[in-house]
C-alpha cells in the first residue's frame, strides 16, 4: 500500500509541477504584445492562409519566435511541449506528417521530398567520415504508393563517392516512373584546387538501383585571386511539387585589391528541362541575372520583383518558352531602406514590406499587400498593429512568409 501511496505521490507533484509550468508560460507570453493586421483595404478573410514567421526580440535580453497566422498571434511558449519539441516546421510537412505519419518519420527537409497525386517521394544524402579522412556518401530513398499506403525505403551508395567532399540535395522529382535526384556537391579534384558540381541522380526505386549520374554542371577555381565558385537556384515557391523546370545560377567572384570585397566576375544562368534531358544557357536579353537572383521559381514561371518609379513591380517569366508574361505594379510605396518578403500562390501575389531598414531596425509599422498577379488589383491591403503600450522596447524581426 505505501509503494503505490508513493507513486501516487510522485504523480502529482509532476502533474503540479507541469500544471505550474504551464501556468507561468501562459502568463509570461500574455505580457508580450500580440501583432495583428488592421484592414486598410479590401477583405481581411484573404487573410486566412497567411503564415508569417518572425521573432521578438529585445537586445540581447530577450528572444522569443512567434507566429501570425489567421491574422493571430502565438509565441513559441504558447505551444505545446511536443510542438517546441519538433521546432517550428513548414505547413507543408506538417500537412504531410499529418496525413503520412509512418512515411514522414525523420523526413523534415521539403527539399528532399516530392508529391503528387499518387506518389510521396524522398531522397536524401547520409554521409560520414571514416576514420581514414575519407566520406562515404548513401542516398536515403524512400517511395509511398498513396493509394494503398505501399512503402518502399533503402539506402544506395552514391556514385564515385570517393571525389565528393559534401552534397546536399537541392530537387526531386518522379519522371517516367524514375526517381530524379538534383545534388549540389563539393568535390575533391586532387590537385589543390576545389571544384562545385551539380549532379542528376536516376534511380530505378523498383531495382534499388542508381541507373545514371550525370554531371550538369562542373566549376573549378582556377584564378588564384578568386574567392568562390557559388551554385544557386531562385526560391522555390513549389519545393515538393512535379516541376519540369529547374534554374541553376553559377556566379564566379575574386577578390578585389583590398583584399576584402568580393566581385563577382562571370555569371550565368542554365535551364534543365527534366522531361527533354535538356540544359540551355537563358539568353540574356530574355531575362536580366539580377531578376533570376532575386526570383521566385515554381517550375513554369519565374517571379521577380524589382523597384520601379516609386511601385514595385512584379514581372512574370514562363520558362518553357522563355518569354515575359506580365509586368504588374503593385499599389505600395517602393523604399530602398525598406526590406520585402514575397509569396505566389493561386495567382495572388504576397508582398510583405517589413518595415526595417538595411540595419535591421523598425521604424514604422509593416505593411502587406495580396493582389492578383495578372491584373494588379488590390485585394487585401493592411498593416502591423500592436495591443501593447510597451511595445516600443521590443524589436518585431520577420523570417519568412508561408501561404497555405
Amino acid at each position: 500500500m505505501k509503494r503505490y501511496l508513493c507513486s501516487i505521490i510522485i504523480g502529482m507533484v509532476v502533474i503540479l509541477s507541469i500544471g505550474t509550468y504551464y501556468v507561468k508560460v501562459a502568463s509570461s507570453a500574455s505580457s508580450l504584445p500580440k501583432y495583428t493586421f488592421k484592414t486598410l483595404e479590401g477583405s481581411d478573410k484573404e487573410l486566412d492562409p497567411v503564415i508569417i514567421n518572425a521573432s521578438l526580440q529585445n537586445g540581447s535580453n530577450f528572444y522569443e519566435p512567434l507566429t501570425i497566422e489567421s491574422n493571430t498571434t502565438k509565441y513559441a511558449s504558447e505551444r505545446s511541449y511536443l510542438e517546441n519539441l519538433t521546432g517550428r516546421q513548414d505547413h507543408l510537412i506538417e500537412r504531410l506528417v499529418k496525413e503520412h505519419r509512418s512515411f514522414m518519420r525523420g523526413k523534415d527537409s521539403i527539399s528532399s521530398l516530392y508529391e503528387d497525386d499518387d506518389f510521396l517521394a524522398y531522397a536524401r544524402v547520409n554521409s560520414e567520415y571514416t576514420k581514414s579522412g575519407n566520406m562515404e556518401a548513401k542516398l536515403d530513398i524512400g517511395l509511398l504508393e498513396k493509394k494503398y499506403e505501399e512503402e518502399t525505403s533503402f539506402q544506395i551508395e552514391l556514385p564515385n563517392q570517393g571525389r565528393i567532399m559534401n552534397a546536399d540535395v537541392r530537387d526531386v522529382q518522379l519522371v517516367h516512373s524514375k526517381l530524379q535526384v538534383l545534388t549540389m556537391n563539393d568535390v575533391n579534384s586532387n590537385n589543390e584546387k576545389q571544384t562545385k558540381e551539380v549532379h542528376l541522380y536516376t534511380i530505378d526505386v523498383a531495382n534499388k538501383k542508381v541507373l545514371s549520374d550525370k554531371t550538369l554542371v562542373s566549376e573549378t577555381f582556377t584564378d588564384p585571386n578568386q574567392v568562390g565558385v557559388g551554385f544557386e537556384m531562385p526560391i522555390d515557391i513549389a519545393p515538393s511539387q512535379p516541376n519540369n523546370i529547374v534554374f541553376i545560377l553559377v556566379n564566379k567572384g575574386v577578390n578585389q585589391e583590398d583584399g576584402f570585397k568580393e566581385k563577382l566576375k562571370e555569371s550565368k544562368l542554365l535551364s534543365y528541362n527534366y522531361e527533354t534531358e535538356k540544359l540551355e544557357t537563358v539568353k540574356k536579353g530574355s531575362l536580366s541575372l539580377d531578376m533570376a537572383r532575386s526570383g521566385y521559381a515554381d517550375g513554369k514561371n519565374l517571379y521577380a520583383v524589382e523597384m520601379k518609379s516609386g511601385k514595385y513591380r512584379v514581372k512574370t517569366f514562363e520558362l518553357g518558352s522563355q518569354t515575359l508574361t506580365s509586368d504588374t505594379e503593385l499599389d505600395i510605396a517602393a523604399n530602398k531602406e525598406e526590406q520585402y518578403t514575397a509569396a505566389f500562390k493561386n495567382g495572388r501575389v504576397y508582398f510583405l514590406l517589413n518595415g526595417m531598414n538595411q540595419e535591421g531596425k523598425s521604424n514604422k509599422p509593416a505593411k502587406l499587400l495580396i493582389a492578383d498577379l495578372k491584373t494588379g488589383k488590390t485585394l487585401y491591403k493592411g498593416e502591423t498593429v500592436i495591443n501593447k503600450k510597451n511595445s516600443k522596447s521590443f524589436q518585431l524581426y520577420f523570417d519568412d512568409l508561408e501561404i497555405k
